[in-house]
């Protein structure tokens, strides 16, 4: 597995790029996707350890955010209405992200959020093959502060949906110890 620096003027036209984003914050990384896929048509994004992505501010007020976002209930005119549908796994949080920074109503914006595809740690199509260049946004745009306030969607996920939480974090388990050699 090599490693690369994405840059926008050195993308490819056309086919794949893989991109880490371990460690960076997920607006400003979403930003830049959302500007690669408008810009490249040809181009697919494959987003890996979304779960590592960061959300600054204070744990705390995160959480609590997401918390109440998640329990909106209807409305005075509508009780019965179901609030909106927030996604509570960090790859889903993501695409949301990017897909908030598309064109949804023109085609191009449908099309370029059909090329993005978000994973939560790597999955095992990417892990087998030959050729894979994993791309690194320069840290200078993307990466924290020291001593910024901040934290991961996986923290955020653990806090609001516990069980599925524990259920991927037993299947990552055992993923973990099937790659391992005997």
């Amino acid at each position: 597995m090599k490693t690369a620096i994405l840059d926008l003027e050195r993308l490819p036209e056309r086919g794949e790029v893989v991109i880490n984003a371990e460690g960076h914050i997920a607006g400003r990384l979403a930003t830049y996707i959302a500007k690669a896929l408008l810009e490249k048509p040809g181009l697919r994004i494959v987003v890996v350890n979304a779960e590592k992505l960061v959300v600054t501010g204070d744990e705390k007020m995160v959480v609590e955010w997401f918390k109440r976002k998640i329990s909106e209930w209807g409305t005075h005119y509508n009780p019965e209405k179901a609030g909106p549908k927030i996604p509570r796994r960090p790859d889903r949080v993501f695409k949301r992200m990017v897909r908030g920074m598309l064109p949804k109503r023109a085609e191009s914006g449908r099309r370029a959020l059909k090329r993005l595809r978000v994973y939560v740690s790597v999955p095992m199509e990417l892990l087998s093959r030959k050729r894979l260049v994993v791309y690194e946004v320069p840290p200078a745009k993307l990466r924290m502060r020291p001593l910024a306030k901040y934290v991961t969607l996986e923290e955020v996920w653990r806090q609001v949906d516990p069980a599925a939480w524990e259920q991927w974090k037993k299947a990552q388990e055992l993923w973990q110890k099937r790659l391992k050699p005997s």
